[in-house]
């Protein structure tokens, strides 16, 4: 990789000079805007200690499942690079592991994102990269990350970072949320979200003691099914008191049909025996996701879901290194079929804010452009995990603009714990609506005047009208 392009002002637009002119211009209008990141997963305690990071791998390798699945592709494995807490090789030893194959990153989003991460964030020409100047590198950002101006806070002035959303799980306290909230040193605002997966998903482990201590603390003495729903109702109202706007569902396909009280109370004490089959999961799952709609209904809450993500499907990765660690694969949706029930319901309200993200590209034009092309409340998310890459993005922009317009797009999800990408992912988004909205005006299908109002629209307008910020 060279690092002439990583630092190129005109990285990723159009290679047709003319059109690339117009790019430029409309590039202009938002690159110094900023972030706004509606759905990521970040620790918001990082900004309340506001401590230096401990090591370059700690901050760039060990937390980015994108970067530690292709090295494990080539037979890395995962304790190397320190990923779930595990200690195979020193902080170094794994850096020196990931720069011996850097080459590996060559044409990945991951390698955008880290090329422009070492020389915009770091100041460090990511041509450098590679097993012989490793140790020089790591020693050079083990410098830099000890100076203040590379702690957290300092980070989120440098990067802009005006909103940020955690992903939360529905008992923590949010502590860390109110005190950032409540501090009038720190501007960006980390808003919690409510993610109810670990309650609803009866075949994962820790299922039966997660409910039990949520209908525990929260149900207002109701048990069972009743007390479960309360419990739930509860703790996003806390959440909402401590500022979150959306709640966030990683559910595992778009099945989205209501069961009666009697039925879910049935399927809920056979999860909490650990004697329900994957399809009295799957109905249970279902029921709640339609349960969570009828909810936003009444309490306001953004609904965020993303589906058809078959997670930890290595038995053994998961057993040494925990969920979340790049072993999580797609597969196929059906979006229409399974989420009529809640469409038909809900989605006329326009006060009902339904985001629905995929990573079944094939979906995009067939039937998530048609629901948001026709529903009031519904909108596409934007390209995420698989698809957030500069290629995928153009194919999503060119599989939806034609049947939604722009105005129902939810703003570019950075949906990271790699805290020194946001900037780079969120200027690759900007970059490449810009050559997008170009090529439109090139062919004088819109004015550039119009083209200029939309990608700000795209940019800032979008993630806070669709999150209600």
């Amino acid at each position: 990789m060279n690092s002439s392009h990583a630092h190129h002002p005109d990285r990723l637009l159009p290679a047709d000079p003319g059109v690339r002119e117009i790019a430029r211009r409309l590039l202009n209008h938002v690159e110094e805007l900023p972030i706004i990141s509606p759905h990521g997963h970040l620790d918001a305690q990082m900004f309340v200690d506001d401590a230096a990071f401990p090591d370059p791998t700690a901050l760039i390798i060990s937390p980015d499942h994108y970067l530690c699945r292709v090295l494990h592709s080539a037979g890395v494995p995962l304790d190397k690079l320190r990923v779930g807490g595990t200690e195979g090789a020193s902080p170094r030893e794994a850096w020196r592991i990931f720069a011996s194959h850097w080459d590996l990153f060559t044409g990945t989003a991951s390698g955008y994102w880290l090329e422009q991460e070492f020389a915009h964030v770091f100041g460090i020409d990511p041509d450098r990269l590679g097993a012989d100047e490793a140790d020089a590198i790591y020693d050079e950002l083990s410098a830099t990350l000890a100076q203040p101006d590379f702690r957290p806070r300092a980070l989120a002035d440098s990067f802009g970072l005006e909103v940020l959303a955690t992903t939360d799980d529905p008992l923590d306290d949010l502590a860390a949320h109110r005190t950032l909230a409540e501090d009038p040193t720190f501007s960006p605002r980390v808003l919690p979200t409510f993610r109810p997966d670990a309650y609803t998903k009866m075949y994962n482990e820790g299922f039966a003691e997660n409910v039990t201590r949520l209908i525990d603390t929260a149900g207002d003495g109701k048990t069972g099914f009743a007390g479960y729903l309360e419990a739930m109702r509860n703790r996003r109202e806390y959440f909402k008191a401590n500022g979150a706007v959306s709640s966030d569902h990683g559910t595992h396909d778009s099945w989205v049909h209501p069961i009666d009280d009697a039925e879910a109370e049935r399927i809920l004490q056979k999860g909490l025996r650990g004697e329900a089959t994957r399809a009295e999961a799957a109905a249970f799952e279902g029921n709640m996701t339609y349960r969570f709609a009828e909810m936003a209904r009444d309490d306001g809450l953004v609904m965020t879901i993303h589906p058809g993500v078959w997670r930890n499907t290595s038995a053994s990765a998961l057993e040494k290194y925990g969920p979340d660690t790049g072993h999580d694969i797609p597969f196929r949706m059906d979006f229409i079929d399974g989420l009529q029930p809640l469409l038909s319901d809900f989605c006329e309200n326009p006060d009902f804010h339904l985001v629905l993200f995929t990573i079944d590209e094939s979906t995009y034009s067939r039937e998530l452009a048609p629901i948001a092309g026709y529903y009031p409340s519904c909108y596409v998310g934007a390209p995420w995990w698989f698809i957030d890459e500069i290629d995928a993005m153009n194919r999503f922009r060119s599989a939806t603009t034609g049947t939604t317009g722009f105005s129902r797009y939810s703003g570019f999800i950075d949906d990271t714990r790699a805290y020194c990408s946001i900037p780079a992912r969120h200027n690759t988004s900007r970059r490449v609506e810009a050559g997008y909205l170009a090529r439109l005006v090139a062919e004088h299908r819109i004015t550039e005047d119009r083209a200029a109002e939309i990608i700000v629209d795209l940019i800032d307008a979008s993630p806070r009208r669709v999150f209600k910020l």
